[in-house]
């Protein structure tokens, strides 16, 4: 059944692939993270994903990365198939971003798509429209951060403008795909987006795409800073901490005036 399809032998940088988890879509989940991603944002939690090339810690006792065929990482997935039937999990891509290696991701999806294994994908969607697309085609979830409105704080804060990420979101948000839902993430930065000026915006945003499901807001955490430290990497946001459930909920407040949030 599996010997030959499309896309098989593709090759791609694997940072890890991290099994059972409950955190990246319904049910159990085999997240499949990819190396390489054009953002820098400040409050990075996976600093080893970022680089597209295989790297190595500082003391030289831990590498990053590893490539692997589509069909390596399939074998890898399919081990864990019982467990997606029994609690309604599946495969989820994710990053660094994993759009960095589009093509080798639409191979990955289709193919699980094609097993019967449900999808996701965690992604910014910064990249073309072109590379977006033949992924959602098969894709059961997209779960797509939405860091900051502002252009020029996005800009600031990620090293990235925001233009394209905005346009993708309309474009996804407006599609009408049988069994495909569109979750975006706010992950909440004190001082850097979560303002009312800031929240308001994101609402109003969202509340124009019917193909939203909901929004989900996340909290700032230092996960990942040991990570920085052994890379040889600078932690930007050393000052910031995290958000208190007092704030979260007033946060939660204001964008649900407009769309369907969680917390």
């Amino acid at each position: 059944m599996y010997q030959e399809y499309e896309g098989r032998d593709l090759s791609g940088t694997v940072l890890r692939i991290v099994k059972s988890s409950i955190y990246d879509g319904n049910g159990l989940r085999t997240v499949v993270f990819m190396k390489g991603c054009p953002l820098r944002c400040k409050w990075c939690s996976t600093p080893e994903g970022i680089n597209a090339k295989i790297e190595t810690t500082k003391d030289g006792k831990l590498t990053y990365g590893n490539r692997m065929t589509v069909e390596e990482v399939m074998a890898e997935v399919r081990k864990d198939s019982p467990f997606y039937f029994h609690s309604g999990g599946g495969m989820t891509v994710s990053g660094g971003e994993m759009l960095f290696q589009a093509e080798f991701v639409a191979a990955l999806v289709k193919q699980a798509c094609k097993e019967g294994i449900n999808t996701a994908v965690e992604t910014s969607f910064y990249s073309s429209w072109e590379k977006i697309e033949p992924i959602l085609a098969c894709l059961n979830t997209a779960f797509v951060d939405l860091k900051v409105m502002d252009e020029a704080r996005h800009r600031a804060f990620t090293g990235v403008d925001n233009e394209i990420i905005l346009s993708n979101i309309k474009k996804a948000g407006n599609l009408d795909l049988p069994n495909f839902k569109l979750i975006i993430r706010r992950p909440l930065v004190p001082g850097v987006n979560d303002s009312e000026a800031e929240l308001v915006a994101l609402g109003q945003f969202l509340e124009a795409l019917p193909a939203v499901q909901h929004l989900q807001l996340l909290p700032y955490h230092r996960y990942g800073t040991d990570t920085y430290r052994k890379l040889g990497i600078d932690y930007g946001l050393d000052n910031v901490e995290t958000p208190s459930e007092q704030h979260m909920k007033w946060c939660q407040r204001i964008t649900n005036n407009y769309v369907k949030t969680i917390i």
